[in-house]
């Protein structure tokens, strides 16, 4: 790999430069970079030297003067220059073995580098988190990280994640402390494994790591029909409202809204989240959402009857029926919650970014509708692309439906802004 331009952003210092798609950054100042964390450091200056390959072949030197919290402008093709640090685990829950043929090449890559998990917020596990690792994160004051801890007894973890390094996760974690280095941390519950007292242990391990640890998210195992025979099996009613009441227990513990759901209990109320810390994870998105909803000011009539549709996923639909109730209240409005079933992985996945084409296009066929809504994290960021390779363009053409993409999944006020528009 190689930093290697993607794109250049409008009236920037690249584009002045003529830096163009293609190019490859071969240093700053004479120093070769691995990643995004040594660019952003070199960045760091009033005065510095860019050594640029061209896509001809070319070699320009560069000598650029700015202000020192300047960027150039150059959105890179990958945030790693150098060969991403694979996953080296053969975990039980690992989603990715559970992952059929045909969908896209970027779903079957497995990495566990700390420099994504500090650069863009990916999970990893430590166990391949070398001495020299180790000393750059300490010397250029890295953090925070996302760890995928799962459980802090060393012989339960070297079983779920089928790797002999996998028992030090309390040894990196102390180092952690030690350096003021924080972390969010992530527990798959795995019922029967790593649920209950085994839980309560985890739980009270990370305690002990005091405000080193900024938050920890506990998740649900996800199952899909392709998943190998085993030894997992779905949280269920029980599980779930145990899982609740031990992480109830801890500071900085949060179930993701899965869990709630499955426990038959409602949404907590935004202070149970803090801030929020692991949105990604499902944890908080509909208390998100929704609070963030029930502060926009809705019209009062639109110019014309007009039918929208969510098409949603399942963990979504509750909250999203709640919001139709007063979409509903707008005249010559009408707005109808379809969640789509995954026939496609499973009845046991139940969120919006596993949906494929065909599942969507089954769900919303048939239906009389103006506009399809469908939330952008259906889609591969910035661009029409669904994970089974189809786009939206496709399902378009299936359904004769036009769709909105929500952008800001958090946040509905730009489907507001779309309806006062009609």
């Amino acid at each position: 790999m190689a930093a290697i331009v993607d794109s250049v952003l409008e009236n920037s210092i690249a584009q002045e430069l003529e830096i163009e798609k293609g190019d490859e950054i071969l240093s700053i100042d004479g120093c070769k970079m691995q990643d995004m964390i040594d660019y952003n450091f070199y960045m760091k200056s009033e005065l510095i030297t860019v050594e640029v390959k061209k896509t001809n072949g070319e070699i320009e030197e560069i000598e650029i003067e700015k202000d020192y919290d300047d960027d150039l402008g150059i959105v890179f093709e990958s945030a790693v220059f150098d060969r991403v640090k694979p996953c080296l685990n053969h975990c039980i829950f690992c989603f990715v073995d559970q992952q059929p043929k045909g969908l896209r090449d970027t779903l079957y890559v497995k990495d566990d580098d700390y420099r994504l998990s500090y650069l863009q917020g990916t999970y990893i596990t430590l166990t391949n988190l070398k001495d020299e690792d180790k000393d750059r994160i300490k010397r250029m004051h890295l953090g925070p990280f996302y760890v995928s801890v799962h459980t802090t007894n060393p012989e339960l973890r070297v079983q779920m994640l089928r790797n002999p390094n996998a028992g030090k996760a309390l040894e990196n974690l102390n180092w952690f402390r030690k350096n003021k280095i924080p972390f969010h941390a992530q527990i798959v519950l795995c019922p029967g494994i790593n649920d209950g007292k085994e839980l309560d242990r985890t739980l009270a391990d990370l305690a002990k790591l005091k405000n080193t640890v900024l938050s920890v998210a506990i998740v649900p195992v996800g199952l899909t029909q392709f998943r190998p025979e085993g030894e997992l099996r779905r949280v269920d009613e029980k599980c779930a409202k145990e899982t609740i009441a031990i992480a109830s227990k801890y500071k900085r513990v949060c179930c993701s809204d899965e869990f709630f759901l499955l426990a038959g209990e409602p949404i907590p109320p935004a202070k149970y989240y803090g801030n929020f810390c692991q949105l990604d994870d499902g944890v908080g998105a509909l208390r998100l959402t929704l609070d963030d909803f029930n502060k926009i000011k809705l019209p009062k009539t639109v110019s014309k009857p007009y039918k929208m549709i969510f098409a949603c996923s399942y963990a979504a639909k509750d909250m999203l029926k709640e919001v139709c109730v007063k979409l509903n209240k707008i005249k010559n409005l009408t707005v109808e919650v379809h969640p789509v079933k995954s026939e496609y992985w499973g009845q046991d996945i139940t969120v919006a970014g596993l949906i494929t084409t065909d599942d969507l296009i089954r769900t919303v066929k048939n239906v009389e509708c103006d506009t399809v809504i469908i939330p952008s994290i259906m889609l591969r960021p910035y661009t029409e692309d669904f994970l089974d390779g189809k786009t939206l363009s496709y399902v378009k053409a299936e359904t004769a439906k036009d769709f909105y993409v929500q952008q800001n999944i958090y946040s509905l006020k730009e489907v507001v802004d779309y309806i006062k528009g009609i």
